[in-house]
């Protein structure tokens, strides 16, 4: 007796695998038409979007709403010179990977303009990443860095998220309150900032002092690397300090966006006494 083979995940039912795999393509063809441009800042959520709309730097390029998200606008008094276009749910979704809540709204801007690293304001905390890659954990720390009223965050052009999509939507809003600097060698940005008077202090379980204990001062740059890799030895190297982040408890260490929500409590609380 002879037997159909079993329809793989995804196929329907008496579909020969031929017709299967036309449908895949013609799947991928469609999603890859609706990616925006690489110079295109993709925004979507509920809190990450509304800020955007309130932010009169911000370029917008296209709005997506369902019905019940742009009622939402219009009851919260948010306008836009763009108009947003009305669409499905699934409108929304089939732009973004399969797992975003984008609760019914999705905006497509430039980037923000952000200043060079040269040219930052020498005063308060600025932020400066080493390799950090997720965007769950960058977008974490631009939360805390605007709750904290950081001045920056300075991060590589190269091993970093771009500000958009998943990043964006962690920040839930932060990226319109907090410039993101980018450079090219991070070892010459933070020579940059010493150049502009900042003090520089690397955060490493390695640390010979406490964040806390040390003589902190203004303008002050805290420097957090990856987690599981830590500082490359080039940027210890370029610190002006390592220090760590004493704790109580039996574990001794943080998540990078906690440590970085710690160490900028740490310095706000010892910059402001």
């Amino acid at each position: 007796m002879s037997h159909r083979p079993k329809n793989r995940p995804g196929e329907k039912p008496g579909a020969t695998r031929e017709q299967t795999e036309r449908r895949e393509l013609f799947e991928r063809a469609r999603r890859d038409s609706l990616k925006p441009s690489d110079d295109t800042a993709v925004l979507y959520g509920w809190h990450t979007v509304r800020a955007a709309l309130q932010n009169p730097q911000r370029r917008l390029r296209k709005i997506l709403a369902t019905e019940n998200a742009a009622r939402r606008l219009a009851d919260e008094k948010i306008e836009s010179k763009l108009k947003p276009e009305i669409v499905r749910p699934d409108a929304i979704a089939a732009r973004l990977p399969a797992d975003a809540v984008h609760q019914g709204i999705y905006v497509e801007t430039d980037p923000l303009p952000a200043p060079p690293v040269e040219e930052l304001a020498a005063h308060g905390v600025v932020l400066v990443l080493d390799q950090i890659t997720d965007p769950h954990n960058v977008g974490a720390i631009f939360r805390s860095a605007a709750a904290f009223a950081a001045t920056a965050i300075v991060t590589t052009a190269r091993h970093s998220p771009e500000a958009t999509g998943v990043l964006a939507k962690a920040a839930s809003g932060a990226l319109e309150h907090v410039p993101f600097v980018t450079v090219q060698n991070l070892a010459r940005g933070l020579a940059a900032l010493k150049a502009r008077g900042f003090v520089v202090i690397g955060l490493d379980s390695s640390g010979g002092d406490d964040l806390a204990a040390l003589p902190l001062r203004a303008p002050l740059a805290l420097v957090l690397g990856a987690e599981g890799k830590g500082l490359r030895q080039l940027t210890k190297d370029t610190c002006d300090h390592i220090a760590r982040l004493d704790l109580p408890g039996a574990i001794q260490s943080l998540n990078v966006s906690n440590a970085a929500a710690l160490a900028l409590y740490v310095a706000h609380t010892r910059l402001n006494r």
